[in-house]
C-alpha cells in the first residue's frame, strides 16, 4: 500500500502543530505541502484538500466553514473548529459512543470534540443514553484547563516576563454563560439544555479537569449505579477509563495536570459518605484528548489504521 496523502490545513495554530509533528513522526504519510501565498487562497486550499486522503481543518469557524464547500463529497475530512460539530451530515468524533466508531470508518465529514466539551459528554452521554439522567435534567459543570487551551496568543501571554498579577491567579472566564462548547455539550449528551458551564484557565501549560456534580437523591441513583454504569460503558475501551467509586485520587487531591502528555480520559467517581452527593471528573490533557490526540484517533479509524497508532497512552 502507498502512503496516505495528507494535508493539515492551518498548521500554524497550536492544534494545527501538533498534529503535524504527529504525523511527521509516521512513516505511512506523506505530508502534502501548500505555500504561504497559497494558504491566503480558499482556492489554493481546496485544491489541495481535494487531493488529498485524508485532511485536518485547523482553522477559525469561519474559514472552516468557507472552504467546505468547495471540497468533493468523497474526500475526508477532519475539523478541529467549532463550526461543525453539530452540523447535519457531520460525525462527532468521540468513537467511544456508541455507534460512533463504526460510523467513523466511512464517514467523510467528521468534526472533533471540543476540549471541555469531551470532559463533559464522556460521563454524562452515556448516563443520558442509559435512560439514568433525565434529558431534561439541569446540570453543571466547571472545567479547569491549563493555558495552551488558549492557543498561541495566551500560550505567548503566559510565558512572557509577567506584568500582570493577575496571570498567576486562577481566572474564570466564559461569564456570560455562552461558551461555543455549550451546543455540542447539549447536542451530543441528548440533553434538552446545556449545563451552567464556568470554565477556568490556570497558570501550568497542559491538563484539563472537568468537574461535574450530581445530586443523587434527585435523580433517584445511588453513587454505586453511576460508578457502575460507566464502568461498564466504558469497559475494554482504551482511551477512556473509569475508575472504582471514590477509588483514584491522589490522597484526596487530583490534579488537573496529571495526564499532560498523554491521550487517554480519566473518568473519578466520588461520593460524599452519606451517599447524598456525587462529583464526576474527566481528567485528561486538553492538547491530547481534548484536540491533536483526538483527531489522529479519528483519522486513525476513518484510514482503517491501528486506532491507537501515534497516540500515547
Amino acid at each position: 500500500m502507498g502512503k496516505y496523502k495528507i494535508f493539515v490545513d492551518g498548521s500554524s495554530g497550536t492544534t494545527g502543530l501538533r498534529i503535524a509533528d504527529r504525523l511527521a513522526e509516521r512513516s505511512e504519510f506523506t505530508i502534502l505541502p501548500i505555500s504561504e501565498a497559497e494558504r491566503k487562497d480558499v482556492h489554493a486550499r481546496a485544491a489541495v484538500i481535494n487531493e488529498s486522503d485524508l485532511s485536518f481543518l485547523c482553522l477559525p469557524d469561519d474559514a472552516a466553514r468557507e472552504v467546505v464547500p468547495l471540497l468533493r463529497p468523497d474526500v475526508r475530512v477532519l475539523d478541529t473548529s467549532t463550526a461543525h460539530r453539530t452540523a447535519p451530515g457531520w460525525t462527532y468524533g468521540l468513537p467511544e459512543l456508541h455507534d460512533t466508531r463504526k460510523a467513523l470508518k466511512t464517514a467523510t465529514r467528521v468534526a472533533v470534540p471540543g476540549c471541555h466539551a469531551t470532559g463533559f459528554i464522556a460521563p454524562v452521554a452515556p448516563l443520558v443514553e442509559l435512560g439514568l439522567v433525565p434529558k431534561t435534567a439541569l446540570l453543571h459543570c466547571t472545567s479547569l484547563t491549563g493555558y495552551s487551551g488558549g492557543g498561541k496568543k495566551m500560550i505567548a501571554q503566559y510565558e512572557a516576563e509577567r506584568t500582570d498579577p493577575a496571570l498567576d491567579a486562577p481566572r474564570s472566564y466564559g461569564l456570560a454563560l455562552h461558551h461555543k462548547h455549550l451546543p455540542e455539550m447539549a447536542a451530543i449528551t441528548g440533553l434538552t439544555a446545556p449545563p451552567t458551564f464556568v470554565p477556568v484557565v490556570a497558570d501550568y501549560y497542559a491538563g484539563m479537569e472537568t468537574m461535574i456534580p450530581l445530586d443523587l437523591p434527585a435523580l433517584g441513583l445511588t453513587a454505586q449505579q453511576v460508578a457502575d454504569a460507566l464502568a461498564d460503558y466504558y469497559a475494554g475501551q482504551k482511551m477512556i477509563s473509569v475508575h472504582p467509586l471514590n477509588e483514584g485520587a491522589d490522597g484526596g487531591f487530583l490534579a488537573a495536570n496529571k495526564l499532560a502528555g498523554l491521550d487517554r480520559l480519566e473518568i473519578f467517581c466520588l461520593a460524599n459518605p452519606d451517599g447524598t452527593q456525587m462529583e464526576l471528573i474527566s481528567l485528561f490533557d486538553n492538547l491530547g484528548k481534548g484536540s491533536s490526540g483526538a483527531a489522529v484517533q479519528c483519522m486513525n479509524l476513518m484510514l482503517g489504521l491501528d486506532e491507537t497508532a501515534g497516540l500515547v497512552l
